[in-house]
């Protein structure tokens, strides 16, 4: 997958969703390779015991300067409930945190703990982790030169951005339900539908708020973990703020290579729990056969909250 422009964003340019094979060998991404080949003793699963003596001053230091600088930026433009995540679990603003230690806050809250592995995972290997409460998080930190554009996502953005909503229950339940929904979708071929759920809820979401600009807080961790995606998702003119509806949702292609062209706004977190609640072989069967929406587009049909006026719009791209 090619990089994006060098906009001032960190986020997961190479989504899990591209990466379909379901053999360990054929998943080897160049940073992958590098992890394997450096020694470290990798399970079936994916899975590594975190290398806690790897981590260099750099890494800490890297880690401490992302930690501020996103913490600063966030208030009052990140919903509560991710704010109190990052203070139930005690995450460290001084170095790379130790999984354990995160595990032993994460764990008796909502049943799900982290685990370490060196990088991209294959699908269905990621989708049976989430069935299973298990989040993967990459081991390994950026480089200093680094810290606004990055192709694979690091430990800050896995564990800084997707984590502290684990701990908060109708998330984290959400999280468990959408795993084992992927893993249905993947044996019907319709991944790209989740795929799409699961890049405009738990990368790219916004939450209503009346108080924030255009009406919205930020919840989403490739957004959380950006410091040009979080201002640009909440304050810019140029993208569309849609309501979150889900056949739409999973019918809307997406933005890998730039700020996302539309974001979808839930009411509330409750609203990601009827999502959880939903049966979803009927929908997939449903829309299965359903066109492809652009990722820009605005409908007649939907619930407009702002509309963009597209200005930096590429027009092609989308996935």
């Amino acid at each position: 997958m090619a990089p994006f422009p060098r906009t001032p964003r960190t986020t997961l340019a190479c989504t899990r969703f591209h990466e379909c094979s379901k053999t360990m060998s054929a998943a080897v991404t160049a940073k992958l390779k590098e992890q394997f080949e450096a020694g470290l003793e990798t399970r079936a699963d994916f899975t590594i015991d975190q290398p806690i003596d790897r981590y260099s001053a750099a890494d800490h230091a890297v880690w401490r300067q992302l930690y501020r600088r996103q913490t600063a930026l966030l208030e009052g433009r990140v919903c509560d409930a991710f704010l109190e995540g990052v203070a139930r679990l005690n995450v460290s603003a001084q170095s790379v945190p130790s999984f354990e230690s995160i595990n032993r806050q994460l764990k008796p809250a909502t049943g799900w703990e982290i685990v370490a592995v060196p990088g991209l995972v294959p699908d269905r290997v990621f989708f049976e982790h989430l069935a299973n409460r298990r989040f993967p998080v990459t081991w390994w930190m950026r480089r200093p030169d680094q810290l606004d554009y990055l192709q694979e996502p690091d430990c800050f953005h896995d564990l800084f951005g997707h984590v502290p909503l684990l701990i908060q229950p109708i998330f984290a339940d959400y999280m468990h339900a959408y795993g084992r929904a992927a893993l249905a979708a993947s044996d019907a071929g319709a991944l790209p539908l989740l795929a799409r759920l699961y890049w405009y809820t738990v990368e790219f979401g916004l939450i209503r708020a009346s108080d924030s600009p255009n009406g919205v807080q930020i919840y989403g961790a490739g957004i959380v973990s950006s410091r040009g995606e979080t201002i640009y998702s909440q304050q810019s003119a140029a993208p569309n703020r849609l309501a979150f509806d889900l056949e739409r949702v999973m019918c809307t292609r997406y933005r890998i290579d730039t700020f996302q062209k539309t974001y979808f706004v839930i009411d509330d977190f409750e609203q990601l729990f009827d999502v959880a609640r939903t049966d979803f072989a009927p929908l997939l069967a449903k829309l299965a056969d359903a066109p492809a929406l652009a990722a820009g587009d605005v409908l007649a049909t939907d619930r407009v909250i702002t509309r963009g006026t597209q200005e930096g719009w590429k027009s092609d791209g989308d996935i």
